[in-house]
Order: structure tokens, then sequence, then C-alpha cells
């Protein structure tokens, strides 16, 4: 960004004195400043000073960028080319015109359009000539004024009336003949249709439970997700498409005596007859009672009463499915579990049995006590031979034959023990000794008893699915049943010709505030 070139000039010393400003530019009383004092103004009259320090005294006066450019076109108009916008103030001060009076403004506009005062084109440098005044009015006696004011205000009469009869006009057009329309239709033309209300609640099983979902269990919070539910689905297509399959829905609003604005096309598509649908059934849901109301119009009583009660089955239907799924989910899981534990429970028991047909033993333990019972009995007996022979042997001259018959009941003794003990832990060739048989048959009664334990817990855990199963069925329950009017409900002719008058009056007023704003707008 290049800053602006200052160019510098010598002032003359003809051009030091600053011609007398004329009384139509400037007045000598008046600057154009009110009362703002400038550094340049005070020191006017004092010592005469160089151009570049009247350039530094401007500058120092804090002129705004607006300013600035009234003043450099100023100098444009003026004839004055300047190198810098406070080089142009300065010329212009010193030919005696203030840039920034309003009557220097008003020159430049009107330079801007290209004509002078009398509205031909200026061609500068040239004399201005400005039309003289127009001669002053004669006054107008009493008569003369008395009838001038009549003119007048005959003619702001006949304005008035002339605006309010293209009020009346335009009122009629507009709003009263729409509602005179309006009101024929609903009063003459429409065809009479029936409303069936009905109210029915979702309500949940009131088995006693745990937990926090305990205390919301019987209020309207509980079933507020299916109530909704139920509510998109009496809304839906699906809806529609079945009631039409079982009661003809297309077919009743096909007619020939209903009419034209309310008649659906013989051969209409989904589409359309989903549109009148939406407009024939209405559905609300009341969150805080949980209550859902239905309305059903038809062109018949007992059509729209049939209409209620099959959209109320299908919504029981409904009901059942969600709350049948819910269970089915929650019980799932629980039985596969418990037939999984029945199963390995049979298979435990099933191989105890067939370790103790193979080892030919019913209980090992009342084995290994028989054992330990005969073996302590021997070893009981053996000591009391080894005391006889140590008797025996104690003599100076013993009997040989009875210490060898002593010493034979030992050895025999000791042989027995020792195959009885070999029994308990190491067993025969050909079979397993009583200790691997035991170890054997307790490891398969440990995994029975294990087996058994799970078998309990997942049958508890059952019952617990089953009960709260149980605690999660709906049912649907109606409040109000659905009864056939014997008078017709709609259309409400003088509530909707009232409602129309409101609605085309309503669009006028915005038309015309509209359009009495865009022409003020236009005009100013």
């Amino acid at each position: 960004m290049t800053t602006p070139k200052v160019t510098k000039f010598r002032i003359r010393p003809q051009e030091r004195k600053a011609p007398p400003a004329s009384p139509a530019i400037i007045p000598e009383t008046e600057d154009g400043f009110g009362d703002t004092v400038f550094p340049s103004a005070e020191r006017r009259h004092d010592a005469p000073r160089s151009a570049e320090q009247e350039l530094e005294a401007i500058k120092a006066e804090g002129l705004s960028g607006r300013q600035l450019r009234t003043a450099r076109r100023v100098a444009q108009k003026n004839g004055i080319s300047a190198g810098s916008d406070h080089e142009a103030v300065l010329l212009l001060r010193r030919k005696g015109i203030d840039p920034f009076q309003s009557s220097a403004v008003l020159q430049i506009v009107e330079g801007a359009s290209g004509l002078g005062p009398q509205g031909g084109r200026v061609q500068l440098p040239q004399t201005v000539r400005t039309a003289p005044p127009p001669a002053p009015a004669q006054p107008l006696n009493e008569s003369e004024r008395a009838a001038e004011i009549m003119q007048i205000q005959r003619d702001i009469v006949r304005r008035r009336r002339r605006n309010f009869m293209m009020l009346l006009t335009r009122l009629a057009v507009f709003v009263l003949l729409p509602t005179m329309l309006t009101g024929y239709y609903f009063f003459r033309i429409a065809t009479p249709l029936y409303a069936t209300v009905s109210e029915f609640i979702i309500q949940q099983n009131e088995t006693s439970g745990s937990g926090l979902g305990s205390m919301f269990r019987g209020t309207q919070f509980a079933t507020s997700q299916d109530s909704i539910a139920v509510q998109g689905y009496l809304q839906s297509r699906d809806a529609m498409l079945r009631l039409d399959r079982d009661l003809g829905f297309k077919a009743h609003f096909s007619q020939e005596f209903i009419d034209p604005l309310q008649r659906l096309e013989p051969d209409a598509s989904n589409e359309a007859a989903y549109k009148h649908y939406k407009r024939n059934v209405k559905i609300g849901y009341d969150p805080t009672e949980g209550i859902i109301k239905m309305e059903v119009i038809a062109a018949d009583p007992k059509v729209s009463q049939q209409f209620s009660e099959a959209l109320i089955g299908y919504a029981e239907q409904q009901v059942d499915q969600l709350s049948a799924r819910l269970r089915e989910d929650q019980m799932q899981g629980a039985r596969r579990s418990y037939e999984d534990a029945e199963a390995k429970v049979t298979e435990a028991q099933t191989r105890v049995l067939a370790l103790q047909e193979e080892l030919g033993i019913l209980d090992p333990i009342t084995e290994s006590s028989a054992l330990m019972g005969q073996i302590s009995t021997f070893e009981v007996e053996l000591q009391n031979k080894r005391l006889a022979l140590q008797q025996l042997l104690d003599n100076a001259r013993p009997n040989q034959a009875r210490v060898d018959g002593v010493k034979g009941d030992i050895s025999r003794l000791e042989q027995l023990i020792a195959e009885l003990r070999a029994q308990l832990t190491q067993g025969g060739s050909d079979s397993a000794s009583l200790a691997q048989i035991t170890g054997r048959l307790r490891i398969a009664e440990a995994d029975l008893e294990t087996r058994q334990l799970l078998l309990s817990q997942s049958l508890q855990q059952l019952e617990t699915a089953r009960i709260e199963a149980n605690r999660q069925v709906r049912y649907l329950e109606s409040s109000v049943a659905p009864v056939a009017p014997d008078e017709a409900t709609y259309p409400r002719a003088f509530e909707n010709t009232v409602l129309a008058f409101l609605i085309f009056g309503g669009i006028y007023l915005m038309l015309s505030l509209t359009a009495s704003i865009l022409r003020e707008q236009a005009t100013s």
C-alpha cells in the first residue's frame, strides 16, 4: 500500500490575501462548524505560515474520512486540482469556500445530476443565473376564501367516500364472497359425517416386584412406550391397508352420495387413501393420564362404529405381540440354561453308574473301611505272635517246633497284611486298586454334585424369569366403548363459517398492511 504523494507548491504574494467571503456562500458570523474550534482557525490572524505548517494544522484537526471526501468533491466541483484531501481543504479555504457547509454539499448533488438551477446542463465555468422570485399573490376576500374552503371540504368528502367504497368493494371481494361460498358449502353441499369416540388404556400386570422398576408399576410411565407404539401403529399405512382389506375403507369413502371434496376416487392410490385415513381417523395420546383417545369419522354411524371396533382389535393384537415378544426374549435364555444344566446332570449320573458297574463296587468308602478293619485285626494278631515268639526265645532251651510254628504264623500274617494293603493302593494286573476306584468315583460324584447345584440355580433363574415375564404382561382395557352416534358430528357449519371469515379477514389484513408499507416505502 503506497502513501499518497503530497505535492509541494509555492504561494505567491498576491495569493496570501484571502478574498472576502460572499454573503451567499459563507456568512460572516457562521463558518459551518457551529461552536467547533479548530487549531487552524485560532491562528487565522497570526503571522503568515508556510504551506507545510498549514497542512499539518489541518491534519491536526482530526477530520473524518467523510469530510475529506466531501472536500475533494467540492474542490473538483470548483476546478481545483489537489494532490491530497488535506491539500483540497487548504486550497478551498484559501479561496474562501467552506467545504463542509450544507450549501456546498447541495451544489455537489446538483452537479452530479448534470442540471443547473434552471434544469439545463451546466457547463463549467459559466455564470448561473437564478430566476427572480415570483410575485406575491393577491389576498383573497371573505367570499373567495369561504368558496375555496368549501371546495376543499367537498374534495375531502369525495375522496373519503371513494376510499370507503373501494374498501367495501375489496372486503366484499376478498372476505365476504369467499366466506359466503364457504358457508354455502358447509350448509348445503357438505355430506354429514358421523364420529365414533372411544378411549382405551394399556395396563400392566400388577405382580409385585422389587427394584426401581416397581416404583413406576401401575402408573402411566410404565406403559408410555407401549401406548406411543400403539398410537403410531394405528396411524400407520399398515393399519389403513388392514382396515381396507377387512371392512373396505376405500369403497366406503368412494360412494357417490359423498360430496366431491370429501369423496375418494374409486381407483385412488394408497397414498391418497392414507391422506384420507389420517383426516378421518384421529388418535391422540394423553401422557398425564396414559389414555389413548380415538375418533373415527365415516359417512354412516354403523360403519364408523365398525371401523372403531376393528382398530381397537388391531391395537390389542399389537399390544399382545409386543408383550409376547418381550416375554419370549426373557424366557428363552433362562430355559436354554436350565435345559443345558439338566442334560449335564444326567450325563454325570450316567458316568457314576457306569463306573460302579465297571468296577463292581457300590461304595468305595465302605470297601476301604472293611479292608482297613481287616488289616487292623491282622496287625493286632501279628503283634501278639511276635510277642509270643519273643517269649519263646527268652527261654534258655526253647522248643524249636513251637518257635518255628510261631515264626510261620508271623510270616503268613505279614504276607496277608501286605496283600490287603496292595488291594488298597496297587491292585492287580487286570483290576484297578481300591484307591484308584475311590478317586474315579469321587471325581464322578463331585461332578454330579456340581451339576446338580447348577441345575438348581438354573431352575431358580427359570422361575425368576417366568415371574418377570408374567410381570411384563400388557393388556388393553377400553374405558370408553365405541358407540354409534345418532346425529351427524360434522360438518360444524356455523363454527367453520366463522373460522373461514376470520381466516380470510386475517389474510386480507396482512396483505393490506404489506401493500401499505410497500407503497409508503416506494413513495418516501
